[in-house]
């Protein structure tokens, strides 16, 4: 509002800035202004409210997060609809009103009915218009019905989708629970290794301390020179030579480690489920075994690699270096590794001595680089030293390659291409038995009698593609052997001889297993054939042991 061109009204105008010049000066006039100055609108707005409209305001506030997840109202009928729709429909009319209500309600539908235009109808027509509405409101509530039926079932998937996320993150972190147990266990194994060598060294360090402390005074006819003694201390080797003999606890083997706890996560697996791929070798993979669910696995491939795997993370932990060639079989029992090579070689290996920490590669990297490490399909390239204390020894004997092997406490049966069988003592770390197939397939059929199930020829050459010894198993002196003729040949460890051989296969036998009862073997025939009652070698060397 400015000055008017009109002298008059301009004078006016003058004036009354004068006279609100005039109040503004009064320190009342000031102090208001300066407490609506610090007054916010919304203050000003609730100062003018009562307190009935405030506390109105206040339970029917609701925030924009509440408005904002409001679901969207997809059904197409109202709650009264449904709930009509879920009534009988014989007796859904009237059966929620006492007897004298139903009268009245019929008495005066009656009248309404007879009210109604077109009464005049003759009452055929009255009663076929009757089943039609009838008919049409059934119709109308079955389409209600049907419409609440899918509410559910969407309702239901909604709640099912929830529950599987809801059990994906629970088996995660039991994944997580079990992968901390076997970390701890092997923390428990390395204590008790720990104490088991400060308990030896305290005993080599009272023996030592005993050894150098000068003999006490004796009587002098317990001092007489023995003649026999005296012999035995000149040839007996001084303090300082015993000090320098190597500590039994060097050559003592580290007791392979055993899980306290059973793994569990694979239980809640649904059967045929696809849990993991893996990447694993860039050629054929010739053989792989595992110790539990989830632990470690072993590897073998024609790429001249045996890789060594976490099973949890799914992972490559190291590679198992010292073969020549390409290893053809293997087999995991604890932490102890047996493979057997191309190169006619077999070599053991103790997996408890890798420096692998599953913890620490797992907390190591952000989540961005998991990430990174999960989206592409190249193998995680492992820790080049993390297995160079896994060697044990290795095995020497066989010309050919090594093409099945199966151990058993400390027993191992090795098979191979130059057709034998050999048994090995792993304690002593030899071959102390040679079994040759053909010679002792011979021998069988010379001796035993027709009746007593004897050996006979198939008709067929082995096959040349086909390893000679396909499979084998070990139990106690039992030995199940598979080979290329399709024979499976069972063994007495014992004598050496074969107790008794089954035909049947066309093919050469590639796999077998057996248990008390049972012997399930497979072949190149595209068969797998299943036998029992053949255990009388197993029965027997239970009765001997």
């Amino acid at each position: 509002m400015g000055p008017l061109s009109d002298p008059s009204s301009n004078a006016h105008y003058q004036h009354a800035m004068t006279e609100l010049r005039k109040e503004l000066r009064r320190p009342g006039i000031q102090q208001r202004v300066f407490s609506y100055a610090k007054a916010s609108p919304t203050e000003l707005v609730r100062s003018k409210l009562s307190t009935t409209e405030i506390q109105h305001r206040a339970l029917t506030y609701l925030p924009d997060d509440l408005l904002r997840n409001i679901p969207e109202n997809e059904n197409v009928y109202s709650l009264f609809q449904g709930f009509k729709a879920t009534l009988p429909e014989e007796e859904g009319e009237g059966q929620f009103f006492p007897k004298g209500h139903q009268k009245s309600d019929s008495s005066a539908r009656k009248l309404l009915e007879d009210r109604t235009p077109g009464s005049n109808e003759p009452s055929s027509l009255t009663s076929i218009r009757k089943d039609r509405d009838q008919a049409n409101h059934r119709l109308e509530m079955m389409t209600v019905r049907k419409n609440m039926c899918s509410a559910e079932i969407r309702e239901i998937d909604n709640k099912i989708s929830n529950l599987n996320t809801m059990r994906k993150i629970v088996l995660d972190r039991l994944g997580d629970i079990e992968q901390d147990e076997l970390q701890l266990e092997q923390n428990l194994l390395e204590l008790d290794n720990q104490l088991e060598d400060m308990v030896e060294g305290f005993d080599d360090a009272v023996m030592q301390h005993n050894a150098v402390t000068p003999p006490t005074e004796a009587d002098p006819e317990d001092q007489a020179p023995d003649h026999n003694t005296q012999d035995m201390d000149e040839t007996f080797m001084s303090a300082s030579i015993y000090g320098k003999l190597p500590s039994p606890k060097s050559n003592r083997r580290q007791k392979p480690s055993r899980r306290k706890s059973t793994p569990i996560r694979h239980e809640h697996f649904e059967p045929g489920s696809n849990i993991r791929d893996l990447q694993a070798h860039n050629d054929i993979v010739t053989a792989f075994d595992f110790d539990v669910p989830f632990g470690t696995m072993v590897t073998a491939a024609l790429d001249d690699t045996v890789r060594v795997w976490d099973l949890n993370l799914g992972r490559c932990i190291g590679m198992l270096d010292g073969h020549h060639a390409s290893v053809r079989c293997l087999q995991v029992e604890d932490n102890i590794v047996a493979t057997g090579s191309m190169d006619a070689s077999i070599r053991l290996w103790d997996l408890s001595k890798a420096d692998y920490s599953p913890r620490e590669d797992r907390f190591s990297k952000g989540d961005d680089d998991l990430e990174e490490e999960h989206s592409t399909d190249e193998p995680l390239a492992p820790h080049p030293s993390s297995m160079q204390d896994c060697p044990l020894f290795s095995l020497e004997a066989h010309v050919d390659e090594v093409t099945a092997l199966h151990f058993r406490g400390d027993t191992l049966v090795s098979g191979s291409a130059d057709k034998t069988l050999r048994q090995w003592d792993l304690v002593k770390g030899r071959c102390v038995q040679t079994l040759d197939v053909l010679w002792a397939a011979a021998q069988a059929s010379a001796t035993m009698n027709s009746s007593d199930g004897q050996w006979r020829a198939t008709g067929r050459l082995p096959d040349a593609s086909a390893d000679f010894v396909g499979a084998l198993q070990c139990f106690d002196a039992a030995l199940a052997c598979g080979t290329a003729d399709g024979m499976v040949r069972l063994w007495d460890l014992r004598s050496g001889q074969v107790h008794r051989s089954l035909v049947g296969h066309t093919g050469p036998v590639t796999c077998l297993q057996f248990d008390d009862v049972h012997l399930v073997t497979g072949s190149l025939d595209r068969s797998i054939r299943v036998g029992n009652r053949f255990w009388i070698l197993i029965s027997g060397a239970r009765r001997l042991t």
